[in-house]
């Protein structure tokens, strides 16, 4: 074996070596903020997603699906576009009150909101899924560098 390919092998090693120790932790503070707002989202909603989701009520399991992706969306893109763990940490944390917020105005808009989706309408669900993509997409883009 010819020395070119072997600098060149040890070359991706130590960049792997040394790469994926921060690429480890910046993927554990991203996770960590996505649980800490799923968290944090279960307690504020006005109705009780764990005893619907027991009961097999298909709203709440969309309304929590969505959640989980429109928390995901913003921190991705954090996660694809920063190198800083202050700024996935900062950013992250600004971008799960975003989402708080959504649903507490769309809460506020959709009058009745936690009985429909206590009684399983999936429609009522849809919308405020819809609601929290649309901001968290938003959200992701406002994030991204120009």
């Amino acid at each position: 074996m010819s020395s070119e390919p072997q600098s060149m092998i040890l070359a991706i090693l130590n960049a792997v070596g040394s790469g994926l120790p921060h690429l480890l932790l910046q993927f554990l503070l991203t996770l960590a903020l996505l649980l800490a707002g799923m968290a944090i989202y279960t307690l504020v909603t006005p109705f009780h997603e764990r005893a619907l989701l027991a009961k097999g009520n298909v709203a709440a399991g969309t309304v929590l699906a969505g959640a989980i992706l429109a928390l995901a969306i913003p921190l991705a893109a954090l996660l694809a576009t920063t190198f800083a763990l202050l700024d996935i940490l900062i950013w992250g944390i600004v971008a799960l009150l975003i989402q708080l917020v959504t649903l507490l105005v769309v809460s506020r808009v959709m009058r009745g909101l936690a009985g429909m989706i206590e009684a399983g309408n999936v429609s009522a669900a849809i919308t405020l899924v819809g609601v929290q993509i649309a901001i968290a997409l938003l959200n992701a883009a406002a994030m991204v560098p120009n």
